[in-house]
């Protein structure tokens, strides 16, 4: 800068210098990527694996009263000509939240895969096949000839029902949980228990 220059000149061109560069680091700060950052790891691990968080109802007892009450029902040999089935109600009785739908769900799969057995819908699927019924035959949408027709249904030969149960035990240093899950296959024609079994799981936590 020539020494001749003005302080006036100088003080000028400063401030644009300045202000020049203030300008070009608001530019850099909005255009910076964002930073990522990894607080937890995750991995995937073994869905069969025995859990034991907590001595609440887990996956473990969900499988080990799937895979008991399946075993039972196919070695009880009632399964002949492939009935059908349906499942009416599994109550909770426990004090905590379990989705006892999902129980019968991995019981329902393994029976079907079995080739043993059929399932016709359950009372709370019920509504939707109602539904698709009237939806085809009311609609004026599909060709009749290909309409499912009302009053066709499979009406099911036996119905499953059954609850799950717990007794909690608990002192200063040790919590005791005992889970009974129950399980019944009835005739409905004939109101008769055909088959029962129970699975029986106790979990105890100490400190």
């Amino acid at each position: 800068m020539d020494t001749q220059t003005s302080p006036i000149v100088r003080a000028a061109l400063l401030l644009v210098l300045s202000t020049a560069g203030l300008l070009l680091a608001g530019c850099e700060t909005k255009v910076a990527s964002p930073v990522v950052r990894f607080d937890r790891q995750v991995s995937y691990g073994d869905a069969n694996a025995v859990e034991l968080v907590t001595n609440e109802f887990g996956s473990t007892d969900l499988q080990m009263i799937a895979e008991k009450m399946v075993g039972s029902l196919l070695e009880a040999g009632i399964f002949q000509g492939r009935p059908t089935v349906t499942i009416s109600t599994v109550k909770n009785k426990t004090s905590e939240y379990i989705d006892t739908t999902n129980v019968m769900n991995s019981i329902q799969t393994q029976l079907v895969k079995s080739g043993k057995v059929r399932f016709s819908r359950s009372i709370q699927e019920m509504q939707q096949g109602v539904d698709e019924l009237n939806r085809q035959n009311q609609s004026g949408l599909y060709k009749q000839s290909t309409t499912a027709k009302v009053g066709q249904m499979t009406a099911a030969k036996y119905t499953i029902e059954g609850e799950l149960t717990s007794i909690v035990k608990q002192s200063a240093s040790t919590k005791d949980v005992f889970y009974k899950f129950t399980l019944k296959l009835f005739d409905v024609q004939e109101g008769t228990v055909e088959w029962q079994d129970e699975k029986q799981i106790r979990k105890t936590t100490k400190r």
